[in-house]
């Protein structure tokens, strides 16, 4: 079994393994639900719908209060850092939602692509310094 950073107790790293399992389990996949503003605006345009913050709080509540057969197929979520706070129409948090059809809530926390200096075009993500614990 890996060993993790010392200053992890065993019960942490028994939650990593058994999370990271779960996100591999055979048969399902992580779904990609990280869309910026940005990104969610050209979506929503395609439809003929405004960008605002609530049509993108609908569209994430048709995805994540399917059916259970969602959980059949992905066990993981990675959502946009606005999407962590949003509720569905009855007020209970998308986080909750997925949680209870034992799928796992994850964050976007890059903030998109950067030159990576000294190569010629090529480019990394840029890290979220201070990202949230949820």
């Amino acid at each position: 079994m890996p060993e993790f950073a010392p200053y992890l107790t065993k019960e942490q790293e028994k939650e990593l393994i058994d999370i990271a399992r779960a996100i591999v389990a055979p048969g399902k996949g992580i779904l990609a639900a990280d869309e910026s503003v940005g990104s969610m605006g050209k979506r929503l345009q395609g439809i003929g719908v405004e960008n605002t913050e609530e049509n993108r709080r609908q569209y994430r509540e048709v995805l994540f209060t399917t059916d259970k057969s969602l959980a059949d197929n992905i066990s993981g979520v990675i959502l946009f850092h606005e999407t962590l706070y949003q509720k569905d129409s009855n007020g209970k948090l998308f986080v909750d939602i997925l949680k209870e059809k034992n799928i796992i809530p994850g964050i976007k926390v890059d903030k998109g692509v950067v030159p990576l200096a000294g190569t010629n075009n090529e480019c990394t993500t840029q890290g979220e310094a201070r990202a949230a614990a949820t």
